[in-house]
């Protein structure tokens, strides 16, 4: 597959903080992305770049191609769902689809119309007396008709309950099917997400901690169950990512894919395989990464 978005080197400072730091990322088209992390991780940041409603402190970007910013070929292939979007005071749900409607070429009005019904969405209200809940079907509904090569959900469900959630995967997924683009859904709700993406991006604190295949992300972790002493003997010698311990029973997830003779010790061994969800394994990174960057250095470490 041919790269849509190639970024190297991307930095971008708020003052005393590194939003990104020297990130490199490259994004194959015709698939869907989850761009996963949590709050504050840089995940926004690096999608307002990308579609140029930000600026880069330094480094390269580079969508379709070309350098999106002040670019008409680049920016009318792409379409950005944010929270922030901001409308006029005036406007109602069909002055913006009405207004996507003339800047997406591949806009369908069908879709956005079974969508409105799907949300039960108040077209006759002016969107800033909308719920939280309804603003955020305004961007779904545009972000999902509009078919825009390039397609970025910046946590599209904010306010949406269960139900309205569960509607906008399934609609996002049969509408992929039908007409696959480049999609990429920014989301600290992982294990709702897991399904629907088919790569990883994981960034914390700036900076690119994943970029795989959801399949192979899943394949890299598991965790062993049983008596502590066995589990301990078990896992020594691998990369552990957490522990955890109950009386005499432990469960220990380690880093690592586990071929069918070590699996096969471990059911000898007395102990149970227990699977690492998608999201229990991205938290698990997470505050690895963390704990591995605070960790003082062998030079600074005082000596006892």
């Amino acid at each position: 597959m041919t790269a849509v978005i190639e970024v190297q080197n991307l930095t971008k400072h708020y003052k005393d903080t590194n939003a990104l730091d020297n990130v490199t990322l490259s994004i194959e088209g015709g698939a869907i992305y989850g761009l996963l992390g949590r709050n504050g991780a840089g995940k926004t940041t690096l999608m307002s770049i990308l579609t140029a409603q930000n600026f880069a402190t330094s480094g390269d970007v580079r969508v379709f191609g070309e350098h999106p910013y002040e670019n008409s070929r680049v920016l009318s292939r792409m379409c950005f769902v944010r929270e922030s979007q901001k409308y006029p005071d005036d406007a109602t749900p069909r002055h913006a689809f009405k207004a996507a409607s003339l800047f997406f070429t591949n806009w369908d009005q069908a879709l956005a119309d079974r969508l409105i019904d799907d949300f039960q969405l108040p077209m006759k209200q002016t969107i800033k007396k909308l719920s939280r809940g309804q603003l955020s079907a305004v961007g779904v509904i545009i972000g999902l008709a509009s078919r825009a090569e390039l397609t970025f959900f910046d946590e599209p469900y904010l306010g949406l309950d269960a139900v309205a959630r569960q509607i906008f995967y399934d609609r996002l997924i049969e509408d992929y099917a039908e007409h696959p683009r480049t999609i990429i859904l920014s989301s600290h709700l992982i294990d709702e997400v897991s399904n629907l993406i088919e790569r990883v991006i994981v960034i914390d604190n700036g900076k690119i901690l994943v970029n795989e295949e959801t399949d192979a992300m899943r394949d890299r972790a598991v965790t062993v169950v049983g008596d502590a002493a066995k589990v301990d003997a078990w896992a020594s010698g691998r990369e552990v990512l957490h522990r955890e311990e109950l009386g005499r029973v432990a469960s220990i997830t380690v880093l690592g894919h586990l071929s069918a003779d070590e699996r096969a010790g471990v059911a000898a061994s007395g102990l149970d395989l227990a699977p690492v969800s998608l999201q229990q394994l991205i938290v698990r990174l997470t505050q690895k990464a963390s704990a591995d960057s605070a960790a003082p250095t062998h030079e600074s470490q005082e000596v006892r």
